[in-house]
């Protein structure tokens, strides 16, 4: 996930993500897993708030200093969760995702009732308006760039049960090289001036952020 600078105001947002969003979206594929029948995440002790299950050292380090982290994957057992449901592994992808735009419907309530007006991150001490305003906005990165339909990313499992089994077998074919991809579109097209995930994210996250803060 991309975020902006490294202002203050901006660090401790993304340390609300880290400790909230992040936490809350893995707890999601947890616990529509474990409700599929795959005590996989809770033998892993992912069935939990505990932020320390969740976050990705790495990760964590990289959101804070350089705008672009990750969690730990909730390990899952893809033939135990068909053996309940065709559709169990895709709605344990779509979890996430859906958590996430969740946290941001519950975040934007102060503005749908006219309590704090917008206020991205600015200056060095960050108001309620801005934490919230900033925890909307990444919230809707997240839930909009786990859509993508590319491995390792929630999109994949999503796109894989909606398409004809002859499809199927050409994403497993382009799984392998999703991470590659993912690198290569969030950092070296934008320095070739190919902003392809602005592009594709820009116009919906704009449109939803603007429907939930106005």
């Amino acid at each position: 996930m991309l975020l902006g600078g490294l202002n203050l105001a901006t660090v401790l947002s993304n340390i609300v993500v880290l400790i909230v969003a992040f936490t809350i979206h893995e707890l999601a594929h947890a616990v529509v897993a474990d409700r599929f029948g795959d005590n996989t995440p809770r033998l892993h002790g992912r069935l939990t708030l505990n932020p320390l299950a969740h976050l990705d050292v790495f990760g964590s380090l990289m959101l804070l200093l350089a705008g672009f982290g990750w969690a730990k994957p909730v390990p899952i057992n893809p033939a135990v969760l068909r053996r309940h449901s065709r559709a169990a592994l895709m709605l344990v992808a779509l979890a996430g995702p859906m958590s996430n735009l969740l946290l941001a419907i519950l975040a934007a309530i102060p503005f749908q009732l006219g309590w704090l007006i917008p206020q991205f991150p600015a200056g060095n001490l960050p108001n309620l308006s801005m934490l919230l305003t900033q925890f909307i906005f990444i919230n809707l990165v997240l839930m909009l760039f786990n859509l993508i339909p590319l491995a390792p990313l929630d999109g994949d499992k999503i796109l894989d049960y909606f398409l004809p089994v002859e499809w199927s077998y050409r994403l497993e074919a382009i799984r392998p090289y999703g991470p590659m991809i993912l690198l290569l579109v969030i950092f070296v097209g934008p320095y070739l001036g190919v902003d392809l995930l602005g592009f594709l994210l820009g116009p919906p996250l704009r449109s939803l952020f603007t429907l939930l803060v106005g």
